[in-house]
C-alpha cells in the first residue's frame, strides 16, 4: 500500500511538470519577437554640390607635329627626346651646304639685275634731256622708259628670289613652333627627309600646362549645366588621390552623340609640374552650384530588383523606402528623391531588419 502511493505523487509530480513545459513553449511562441535596435538619422535639407562625374581622358592643350619644310639630309638631331623644350629652340639640322648655294646664286642674280636697271635709269634719263631739246625721237625716249621698267620688274624678281633662298636656308634649322613635351624622333641623322613624303614628320610637341580634360555627360545632365560659365571641375586620379588643381569647361559641345546619348565637354586645368601627363585616364567631377537635398551614409543604402532604397523607422517598425540618389559627397549618397523631411533613416543592424520588424531607437 505504501509503494502504491509513492508511485502515485511520482506520476502526478511528472505529469504536473510536463505540463507547465509545454504552457512555457505555448507562451514563447505567441509571444511577439524582441525588437532590433537601430541607429537612425533624421532627415533635413541641407545644401549640397550639384555635381556630376564622368570617366576623362587628359590631352594636351596644343599638339603638334614638327615637319621638314625643305628636302635634305637630317645631319644633326639637337634635342633628348622627351625633354621639355621652349619656343624656338633648335630640334634638327638638315643639310645647309646646297641651300647656301642657291642663295648665293639668287644673290648674284640680284647684283645683275640691279645693274641693268641703273644702267636703263641713266638711259632713261639722257634721253628724256635729249627728247626735250627735240635732238631724239619720241619714240627712242619711250623705249628707254620701257626698257627702265623691264629692269625694274627684274630686280624684284630677284629680291624675292633671295628672300626665298633665305627662307629656305633658315628652314634647315628645324625649331620648336611652340613650347612643350618632346616626343621620339620619327627620322634617324642621315636620312634624306623631304616636306611633301612620308619623311617629312620629325617629330611631335606636346604643350602639357595647361593640360585639357575630355568627357562626356548625359543629355539630361547638359541640359542643367548648359549655359553656366561659373562651373568647377576636379579630378581624382587613377590611384584615388585628388588632383591638386581646379579647371574650368572651355568647350561643350553642341551635338548630342546618336551612339550613345552624350554630349563632349572638355575642361583646362593648370599642370605647371606636369604631374598629368596626355592620355591618362582619370576621374572628373563638374560642380555646377549648390541644391537642397538630403544625405544619408553610403552604407544606409541598399538596393533590390526596384531600385536602391532605405529602411526607415516609422511608427516603431521598418519600412522600405524607394529612393533615387545623386552623386557621392565624401561618404555619404545625396538623395534626390523618395524622403522626406522628419523621416528617420535607419543606419546600421541593415542586416537584420524586414518589412514590418519592429525596431528601438538606441
Amino acid at each position: 500500500m505504501k509503494y502504491f502511493l509513492v508511485l502515485l505523487c511520482a506520476v502526478l509530480t511528472a505529469c504536473s511538470d510536463s505540463g507547465a513545459r509545454q504552457e512555457e513553449k505555448k507562451v514563447g511562441k505567441d509571444a511577439a519577437p524582441a525588437a532590433v535596435p537601430v541607429t537612425t538619422l533624421e532627415m533635413a535639407p541641407r545644401t549640397v554640390p550639384v555635381s556630376y562625374e564622368a570617366v576623362a581622358r587628359t590631352e594636351g592643350s596644343r599638339e603638334v607635329q614638327v615637319r621638314a619644310r625643305v628636302a635634305g639630309i637630317l645631319e644633326r638631331q639637337l634635342y633628348t627626346e622627351g625633354d621639355t623644350v621652349k619656343a624656338g629652340q633648335p630640334l634638327f639640322r638638315i643639310e645647309r651646304a646646297p641651300f647656301e648655294i642657291d642663295l648665293q646664286q639668287a644673290r648674284a642674280v640680284l647684283a645683275q639685275e640691279t645693274a641693268r636697271r641703273d644702267l636703263a635709269r641713266g638711259e632713261s634719263e639722257r634721253l628724256k634731256s635729249l627728247v626735250d631739246r627735240r635732238a631724239i625721237s619720241q619714240k627712242e625716249a619711250d623705249q628707254a622708259a620701257s626698257s627702265l621698267q623691264q629692269t625694274a620688274a627684274a630686280v624684284q624678281i630677284a629680291q624675292a628670289r633671295v628672300r626665298q633662298a633665305e627662307l629656305n636656308l633658315s628652314y634647315t634649322d628645324v625649331r620648336a613652333p611652340i613650347g612643350g613635351i618632346t616626343g621620339r624622333a620619327m627620322q634617324s641623322v642621315g636620312s634624306l627627309v623631304s616636306p611633301t613624303g612620308e619623311s617629312a614628320l620629325l617629330t611631335t610637341l606636346v604643350q602639357g600646362d595647361p593640360i585639357w580634360v575630355r568627357f562626356s555627360i548625359s543629355e539630361a545632365e547638359f541640359s542643367r549645366v548648359r549655359g553656366n560659365e561659373s562651373i568647377e571641375v576636379t579630378l581624382e586620379l587613377a590611384d584615388g588621390k585628388p588632383y591638386p588643381h581646379a579647371g574650368k569647361l572651355n568647350f561643350a559641345g553642341s551635338t548630342v552623340d546618336a551612339a550613345t546619348g552624350t554630349v563632349q565637354m572638355r575642361a583646362e586645368l593648370p599642370n605647371p609640374k606636369l604631374d598629368l601627363l596626355p592620355g591618362q585616364y582619370v576621374r572628373v567631377r563638374a560642380v555646377a552650384g549648390t541644391r537642397e537635398a538630403f544625405v544619408v551614409p553610403q552604407t544606409a543604402v541598399a538596393q533590390n530588383e526596384a531600385g536602391r532604397f532605405v529602411w526607415v523607422a516609422d511608427g516603431g517598425k521598418a519600412v522600405q523606402r524607394q529612393v533615387r540618389t545623386g552623386s557621392w559627397l565624401g561618404a555619404d549618397w545625396i538623395i534626390l528623391d523618395g524622403l522626406k523631411a522628419g523621416d528617420k533613416v535607419i543606419v546600421d543592424n541593415l542586416v537584420r531588419l524586414r518589412p514590418g520588424a519592429a525596431v528601438a531607437q538606441k
